[in-house]
């Protein structure tokens, strides 16, 4: 194990709840705090210190991982007065593993080395199967040198590992993932539209087409659960509705024109509306198909 030997991990729903229980398995200390303590009980209860506050679990560490929901959670649990920042030791490792804006990655970067803190911006790919088999794609934006520190930390719970650049790369890159999945997404979902409306049987159609060029994890791992209407969360549709929405914003700022974008970010915001929310991004068949299919 490297030296780093303290983690404190913020945020232990479906994804870090894994994430924290394989640093655990290999040997380092973690502390976790989660706003619903019941999501830590597992952690807890094979050994995990629980803390009561953010600024608890913050202090004492070597490394401090985060994985919350919105840009806005990110930006309380960092830069509130009761925040990491504030409460960690100098020289502590800031990792925010969240899908977040690059902007505010930014703005935690600058805030964390004037108190003498390493932040990085992590996110990762793979949703709740990668991150159950510890086999993660972590996206990293900071220093280079942060990033080397961290390796030992980031190879417990992922395979494929690649400092992106400069503090907010590794948001910037999690948002292109975004984009290409969406457009995949949609465009799985409006050939399976255009089969129903031809009259064919879905099911020979997915079968002509799911193993040759067509074929994508979209098709297969995602549209392929909305075939069999299972619409269970791998990845929930608000969340896919969140990483588009920034997406959406930051590209502006960038000077890109993004239509595919603007047009599933649509899509899924009208699912939204209809309560498929907390859904799997393989509800948005229903939007091309209808509810009732």
């Amino acid at each position: 194990m490297s030296e780093l030997k303290k983690i404190g991990f913020v945020g232990t729903g479906i994804m870090g709840a894994a994430m924290a229980g394989h640093l655990m398995d290999a040997g380092f200390v973690v502390s976790v705090y989660n706003r619903t303590k019941s999501k830590a009980q597992d952690l807890i209860n094979r050994g995990a210190r629980w803390c009561e506050t953010v600024s608890e679990c913050a202090k004492g560490q070597d490394v401090v991982i985060s994985i919350v929901g919105y840009p806005k959670d990110v930006e309380q649990i960092y830069l509130s007065p009761e925040g990491i920042v504030n409460s960690a030791d100098e020289g502590t490792y800031l990792v925010d593993m969240t899908t977040s804006s690059p902007i505010l990655a930014e703005k935690i970067f600058c805030a964390a080395k004037n108190k003498n803190l390493h932040a990085v911006d992590a996110p990762v790919t793979g949703g709740d199967v990668g991150a159950k088999n510890a086999t993660l794609t972590i996206l990293v934006g900071g220093d280079e040198k942060d990033f080397n520190a961290l390796k030992p930390v980031f190879k417990v719970i992922g395979k494929n590992i690649v400092y992106e650049g400069a503090a907010g790369a590794g948001q910037k890159t999690k948002i292109a993932n975004q984009i290409a999945i969406a457009g995949t997404l949609a465009g799985v979902c409006e050939a399976f539209a255009y089969a129903k409306a031809a009259g064919l049987d879905l099911e020979k159609v997915y079968s002509a087409i799911s193993t040759g060029a067509a074929s994508s994890f979209q098709m297969t791992g995602v549209v392929r659960q909305g075939l069999d209407d299972n619409f269970k969360p791998g990845f929930m549709l608000k969340h896919l509705g969140k990483d588009l929405a920034i997406g959406n914003e930051t590209s502006t700022a960038y000077g890109a024109t993004l239509p595919v974008l603007a047009m599933v970010l649509h899509e899924v915001r009208k699912m939204e509306e209809s309560g498929a929310g907390a859904e799997g991004t393989q509800a948005l068949l229903k939007y091309y198909l209808g509810v009732d299919k």
